[in-house]
């Protein structure tokens, strides 16, 4: 098979050799170490690697270095379903989770399997070949061409290389330093100074109580207020079942337990927002008291989980608040000044730093070119099937993790569905498997439920959803386990061949 490759390809005017791999696994973050740990558990003896853009495993986790950077997910339902997270905080910080990652990598010896600094540029599906075609190139300037079987990516959904960044009137005449937390500068000192954290998400929201403790003052500056909900960084009734039960018990139980609370409040969210909106609006008054108008700015016009609500551990934010070593404005901004912001209510904010978390970038397969047959595929004409493979095109499974809910509980689903869609073809000796889909006759809709900014603004560069299974992308994790898990692999939408 190389030799008919490289003689196709010489055709083109580009020969080159081509390696054979059978699975193919793009990213070395939490979904791609998770798949390849899956591959190596139900699938013995399949041959893989795995390609990581980046010179470190982690994704998110080791891309990110702003004060404070955490999950926003417990690691009971954010850790793997097949290794228990022991250490003591389940709201853990970027540095336990990357030493989780690398003890899970050592644990099913996965090192080996990646190769860094091989960023993917373009992956065509060839039916001649019944393969895909993966363009790399590499760190050092050289470029490879891999053909693999089956691909998993494990890309996430945004842009590694920038976030979303506005440009604001007036930030030319700023004295001060201008941040954005995607870009972290590595000895970036605030000792001392004046802080202004533009956003209201999961970024700012994590950086205004780590970094108050050592800034001058702290403020978060808000255009509209978002969700906002506290519980203990450590799990109380985890540590009494660690102590009376095996570690691994213990780990399926509180993974249980917090499957179905999260699954309760996001189903109270929906079908009762004013009740949870009442039940969040006190939350955030208990923890306050009068000294912040809670109305004002953490009571949203939007219904909870409208967008995304935000995890704030031992009520960080609400204390360094309450203590006054920060502050909360809800306003627009009129422009930059020399000394801070000019805001549209005529107040001023002083600044020496001003931090622009003002979210992410979305991106679709790590920005790479997506072809079939040498004709160009576009994400918004794509459809999800079952929230892991892409309408007609073959062999591909996408690794996306849920929005309302802790990522890995979706990524886990996906790596051991795949798993039994590979064993399933090997024992029936097909080849090909294709969600074949007639997209021209067919309502979507975006395949992320939210309402947040960063969704609107990536309209058209994600692929879509149906309104009905097997095409619904349903974010509930206890109905896709049992769809996805001990649901049939065959169905009247997947075709195979051989």
């Amino acid at each position: 098979m190389q030799a008919e490759v490289a003689e196709r390809e010489e055709a083109t005017g580009e020969a080159r050799q081509v390696e054979q791999i059978d699975t193919l696994i793009i990213g070395a973050g939490i979904s791609g170490i998770g798949a390849a740990c899956h591959l190596t558990r139900e699938c013995p003896g399949r041959e893989f690697a795995i390609l990581e853009g980046r010179d470190a495993i982690g994704g998110t986790w080791d891309l990110f270095r702003y004060p404070g950077i955490r999950s926003d997910s417990d690691m009971f339902t954010f850790g793997y379903r097949f290794r228990p997270w022991t250490e003591g905080k389940d709201i853990a910080d970027a540095p336990s989770i990357l030493n989780y990652l690398r003890e899970t990598m050592q644990e099913y010896d996965i090192e080996q399997k990646i190769r860094f600094g091989h960023r993917v540029q373009r992956l065509e599906w060839r039916s001649d070949l019944s393969q895909w075609l993966i363009d790399v190139l590499k760190s050092d300037g050289t470029r490879a061409r891999i053909a693999c079987n089956f691909l998993m990516t494990c890309t996430g959904y945004y842009d590694y290389a920038e976030g979303y960044r506005p440009e604001f009137p007036g930030e030319q005449d700023f004295n001060g330093q201008i941040v954005h937390p995607q870009h972290w500068p590595e000895n970036l000192d605030y000792r001392g100074k004046r802080v202004v954290v533009i956003g209201s998400g999961a970024t700012a929201v994590t950086l205004v109580p780590a970094m108050a403790s050592d800034a001058s003052h702290v403020t978060m500056l808000q255009r509209s207020p978002t969700y906002v909900f506290t519980r203990p960084a450590e799990d109380a009734i985890a540590r009494w079942l660690r102590r009376l039960l095996p570690a691994k018990l213990a780990y399926k139980l509180t993974r249980g337990k917090n499957v179905l609370l999260s699954w309760y409040l996001y189903a109270i969210s929906r079908r009762k927002p004013e009740k949870m909106r009442e039940f969040l609006r006190n939350m955030a008054r208990e923890e306050l008291g009068d000294k912040i108008d809670v109305d004002k700015h953490f009571n949203p016009d939007y219904a909870p989980w409208d967008q995304r609500m935000c995890l704030i551990p031992d009520a960080d934010l609400f204390r360094v608040l309450r203590e006054g070593s920060a502050s909360i404005e809800t306003d627009h901004i009129e422009r930059f000044t020399e000394s801070g912001i000019l805001l549209k209510s005529g107040k001023s904010l002083e600044a020496d730093i001003i931090v622009t978390a003002t979210g992410l970038k979305l991106q679709f397969l790590g920005g790479a070119e997506l072809l079939k047959d040498g004709e160009p595929v576009h994400a918004k004409d794509l459809v999800v099937y079952k929230g892991m493979m892409l309408s007609n095109l073959p062999n591909l499974v996408a690794v996306f993790g849920y929005t309302n809910a802790s990522w890995t509980l979706k990524a886990d689903l996906t790596c051991r569905y795949t798993c039994r869609l590979l064993n399933y073809m090997e024992e029936q000796g097909l080849r090909v498997v294709v969600p074949e889909l007639d997209t021209e006759k067919f309502d979507t809709e975006p395949v992320i439920g939210l309402q947040s900014g960063y969704v609107h603004r990536a309209e058209g560069l994600l692929p879509k959803q149906g309104r009905a299974v097997p095409w619904r992308n349903r974010d509930n994790y206890i109905r896709d386990l049992l769809a996805i898990r001990f649901g049939k692999v065959e169905d009247e939408v997947l075709k195979f061949s051989r």
